[in-house]
């Protein structure tokens, strides 16, 4: 659907769709997984959470959907992990 949505709120790595459901998708790449999956700050999942917001006002079809957030987990010589539902807004 789209990769790399920037805003003033932040930036999206991966939108996808899936039926009635809309992920938002932080990938992450660094030397080793753990390092990766550490690499996902709080801050940053706010600033995720107000992009997709923005990206879903621009978008006002998809506001009926379901929505997810998604992390993927890059490290050298290694399968990508990719942790479904990783973490949740907060309201």
């Amino acid at each position: 659907m789209s990769r790399r949505f920037k805003c003033r709120a932040g930036e999206i790595d991966i939108i996808a769709r899936r039926g009635s459901l809309l992920a938002f998708v932080e990938v992450k790449a660094r030397r080793n997984t753990a390092t990766a999956a550490q690499s996902l700050t709080p801050r940053q999942t706010k600033r995720i959470v107000r992009a997709a917001e923005a990206f879903v006002q621009a978008h006002p079809f998809l506001a009926e959907l379901d929505q997810r957030f998604d992390t993927i987990l890059i490290s050298p010589r290694r399968w990508p992990v990719h942790i479904v539902d990783a973490w949740r807004p907060e309201h």
